[in-house]
């Protein structure tokens, strides 16, 4: 058979298969095929699915071979490709490879040689070309390996030798979390002493430390580890699921009783140090008791200075300290790396979503006329405990910690049940309230609301520091056999520590200072669970945290952000697409003991009154704009009129903006310059309700000039009525049927963008330029079809 015709998996079955195998590796120091990423999950509406064809954009990463110095050390990647290609054309592809699974080498071939890459810097020239005869052995590539990560001495190399744990189902580390392992084993190897490991919530921080103290303890290189944690169901989790492999010779340190007969201690700080010197329990064992020190969740205040929890590091300073953390970013609450060093690896939420490993999210940001405009209390008002009510303006930031709106709380309770009885009642969902008393009175509103609550006491639970009953509902919240609570209030309970799986509904009415808390709570809901239908997680924002807080190098971007006006449906209008609703499944169960619970800033606040307003009306917030006019006098105006004023002096009359508009070849260009004067479209959308079902053309035509708009799927349904697309041929108008269909869900600017063509359904047809060359005949008149698509999209209705 002609070589050229081969395919893929034959050019590696004839030609680098014998390659390798001749050059001295063995079978079981190679892999092929192997699973990188699982594919990321796209939503659309409602619906989400995985991207499961490899070729496609997100798709899953498969490594056509992996080659490993060790059984858990990888240190080449091979990408092949058909022989009709050069023998470099996988090389960007293997480069890619190369730096996600941290190896140096990348080869790519085409059957007829091999191109490898050497990211050590260790040989001159970086890149070569060889032979299928000189493919390189294990002995040659390994010393540049050894000398790339500084591992020099016998007892390093021994050590980064040291094989994972198995327990026999094939479970094995993901890529990045065997980075992680890897990148700390060699830096204690190398002497480091204080290392700091960045990981997204949800991407098996505790798996990974397991797995690292497991080499470590088995190399005999650390023979003590005591691990830390600050919140007892952390730790009872840990010991219960990644840690139960070391049996008999881990314990808990409880009841402020020191044992010095085992060899992996868990406990909570609080339950070795305290104010009191009694309770300072951890200078009973040695100063040089433990090798190592494992920080869980380090960034809420181990590395703090002022902490006490500081002092047990400071205690055990001969060991080294690992710490493990969600939260990144450097602010005046946490100081990681003044501690720690920069982290020795970070794998971020963003890329977890990417990957396909960590749940995308949606945003619904819904604003009360109260939260827009704020609440000024008219002279001598009295609250309904008959105190008098200081005057003074209360915003967001007051209510709920020293304003009480009670109708603002049933507000909000509504809002979250009209979302939840669209997609599903049985949701899980939890609520972060101000404080324990807030929570209640969420639970009260919510019950007054729900039907089946009235009935059911366990449909929603208020779970917080001070609730008995509250926390024993806790477990079966997380409970994959139980149905019971759907809806949990509470207020710092749920932060963080809760392996809550199918968390489908966050819902923020909590004033949020601190990126760290942000971030725990956004985990809360990044866990997948597709076995349980659970592929995306949505945020409901009433106080603004994912504005003040957003983090999109990462945290990604979310895949929707809809803010609902007055009269608009709360849930955001693609996913009424289907009334599909599936009831959720719950995670494995976990009966957690909780005899004790974090009660940091969940007590209830001292020396600071409360008011409680129940005459003040709450509702969807008046749309108005705020500016400071030409004598810097900060002016108020109907958003309507506002948009209406600054879009006719750019425009000036509708036969001008027309003009503008089809002379345009790109029209994000005219909403660049909207952008550039003042008047971005979201602005614009939001003078009109339900906007999101029209294109800027009809929106700037309706406010400015007050023409009848039509909606993108009017406009798309007119096109197709026109059958314009008779001239094309098959693929062709296919193609342009999808491009239609894109307008008609998402834009004018969506279509506009080359990237479009790498999206489903477009996939299907080719790559881009196959779509632009093949179908169209080239990329110009790829260009020209669009724009005849688009003069038939807005063609004048008298035409």
């Amino acid at each position: 058979m002609e070589k050229k015709k081969l395919s893929e998996r034959d050019i590696c079955t004839k030609y680098i298969t014998p390659a390798i195998l001749e050059a001295g590796w063995q079978q079981t120091q190679f892999r092929e095929e192997v699973k990188l990423t699982d594919g990321r999950v796209m939503v659309r509406g409602k619906l989400a699915a995985r991207i499961k064809n490899p070729d496609a954009k997100g798709g899953p990463k498969r490594a056509d071979y992996v080659l490993y110095a060790r059984p858990n050390v990888p240190i080449a990647i091979i990408e092949a490709k058909q022989n009709k290609f050069p023998v470099g054309q996988g090389m960007q592809q293997a480069l890619s490879y190369a730096e996600m699974l941290d190896v140096p080498f990348s080869i790519s071939s085409n059957g007829d040689g091999f191109l490898i890459h050497d990211r050590t810097g260790l040989t001159d020239p970086t890149e070569r070309e060889l032979s299928l005869e000189e493919f390189p052995r294990l002995d040659q590539l390994w010393p540049l390996y050894l000398q790339w990560k500084g591992l020099t001495t016998e007892d390093s190399i021994k050590l980064i030798e040291q094989p994972y744990y198995s327990d026999g189902t094939g479970m094995a580390p993901r890529y990045y979390q065997r980075v992680a392992i890897n990148r700390t084993i060699e830096a204690i190897a190398n002497g480091q002493d204080r290392i700091l490991l960045v990981m997204a919530t949800g991407t098996g921080k505790t798996y990974t430390a397991f797995q690292i103290i497991w080499r470590l303890w088995k190399a005999k290189k650390k023979k003590r580890i005591l691990f830390l944690a600050d919140r007892n169901i952390l730790v009872d989790q840990t010991m219960q699921q990644d840690f139960s492999p070391f049996g008999e010779v881990m314990h808990k340190i409880t009841n402020r009783q020191v044992k010095k007969n085992y060899e992996i201690y868990l406990c909570l700080y609080q339950a070795v140090t305290g104010k009191e010197e009694w309770k300072k329990i951890y200078r009973q064992f040695p100063e040089d008791f433990f090798d190592l020190v494992v920080i869980d969740e380090c960034h809420r205040g181990s590395a703090d200075e002022d902490s006490a929890w500081h002092e047990v590091l400071d205690y055990f300073k001969s060991a080294t300290h690992l710490g493990l953390t969600a939260t990144p970013r450097e602010t005046k609450d946490v100081s990681n790396s003044r501690y720690f060093g920069d982290p020795i690896y970070t794998y971020s939420l963003k890329q977890g979503i990417q990957d396909g490993f960590l749940a995308p999210y949606k945003v619904i940001r819904i604003v009360s006329d109260k939260d827009a405009a704020g609440y000024t209390p008219e002279k001598g008002k009295v609250d309904k405990t008959g105190s008098e009510i200081p005057q003074r303006e209360y915003n967001t930031k007051d209510f709920d910690r020293n304003m009480v709106l009670e109708k603002r709380t049933r507000f909000v309770a509504r809002k979250v049940w009209e979302y939840l009885s669209q997609i599903d009642p049985y949701a899980k969902t939890i609520i972060f309230c101000e404080d324990q008393e807030h929570a209640e009175r969420m639970r009260q509103e919510l019950v007054k609301l729900i039907p089946e609550a009235a009935s059911n006491r366990k449909y929603v639970m208020r779970i917080t520091g001070d609730d008995t009953e509250g926390k024993a509902q806790l477990s079966y919240f997380i409970d994959n056999d139980e149905k019971f609570p759907v809806i949990a209030t509470t207020s710092k309970l749920l932060t963080t520590g809760v392996d809550a799986k199918t968390c489908k509904l966050i819902v923020l009415d909590q004033n949020i200072f601190s990126m760290t808390e942000f971030k725990q709570i956004l985990g809360r809901g990044t866990r997948l669970r597709e076995d349980y239908n659970k592929l995306y997680f949505t945020i409901m924002d009433f106080k603004g945290a994912t504005r003040l807080f957003a983090d999109p190098d990462f945290d990604g971007e979310p895949v929707v952000i809809y803010e609902p006006k007055e009269d608009d449906p709360i849930v955001p209008p693609e996913d009424l697409a289907t009334d599909e609703t599936k009831d959720l499944g719950e995670p494995e169960p976990s009966p957690y003991d909780l005899e004790r619970l974090e009660k940091e800033d969940d007590e209830p606040r001292q020396g600071r009154s409360k008011y409680y307003v129940d005459d003040v009306e709450v509702n969807d917030g008046v749309v108005q704009t705020r500016y400071l006019d030409a004598d810097g006098k900060l002016i108020t105006e109907d958003l309507r009129d506002y948009s209406r004023r600054k879009l006719k002096e750019e425009f000036g009359s509708l036969k001008d903006f027309l003009k503008r508009w089809n002379e345009t070849d790109r029209k994000q260009k005219i909403l660049q310059e909207l952008e550039d004067q003042g008047i971005p479209i979201d602005l614009i959308k939001e003078a009109v309700p339900k906007s999101d079902d029209f294109d800027v053309f009809d929106l700037v035509a309706h406010i400015a000039f007050d023409q009848k708009p039509l909606t993108r799927q009017e406009r798309a349904d007119k096109v197709k009525k026109r059958n314009y697309f008779g001239k094309y041929g098959d693929q062709a108008r296919a193609v342009l049927e999808s491009l239609l269909d894109k307008y008609a869900d998402h834009g004018i600017a969506d279509i506009e963008d080359p990237k479009i063509l790498e999206l489903p359904p477009f996939d299907q047809y080719g790559t881009k330029t196959q779509i632009r060359r093949g179908i169209f005949g080239g990329p110009e008149k790829f260009t020209q079809a669009l724009s005849e698509l688009e003069q038939v999209l807005y063609q004048d209705e008298s035409a």
